[in-house]
């Protein structure tokens, strides 16, 4: 299978944290939308790029599966990679402790595509999204 994903890192905030100091479980799907936005600013299509050609994403689905805790200062290694990108894009996620090496989060999210003029659900991504994945895996993949 094509590597069509992408990694990024960063420190956990003390304002994603409980009072324990445990990352709180919302701030996860956050982390994943940090690599998500990685990996479409890679792709060539992201946020902006739906915007300005008539299209919207919102999320239709969201799993995840708590493994281990992040805390406070700990370094997140957000891993996104695209496993659907024809008729939606859906992207699987693996947050590491970077120091540890140990998976802490594992995830999923879809998002269907939405003509932005009418609120008009499409059930195909537009065809520059799929072109732009498309050139990526005729080169062999990419990671980040």
């Amino acid at each position: 299978m094509m590597n069509l994903s992408c990694e990024v890192k960063f420190k956990v905030d003390f304002n994603d944290c409980d009072p324990m100091r445990i990352v709180w479980h919302g701030n996860y799907i956050n982390y994943f939308e940090r690599a998500r936005c990685a990996l479409l600013d890679k792709i060539g299509y992201n946020y902006l790029d739906m915007e300005d050609s008539g299209f919207i994403f919102p999320v239709a689905e969201v799993k995840s599966r708590y493994l281990k805790s992040l805390r406070f200062g700990d370094i997140c290694r957000a891993k996104a990679t695209l496993v659907e990108w024809e008729n939606m894009i859906k992207m699987e996620f693996e947050l590491y402790n970077d120091k540890t090496g140990e998976l802490c989060t594992k995830g999923m999210v879809s998002q269907i595509c939405v003509k932005a003029d009418n609120g008009e659900t499409q059930f195909v991504c537009p065809k520059c999204f799929v072109e732009r994945v498309e050139h990526f895996i005729a080169q062999g993949g990419f990671e980040c």
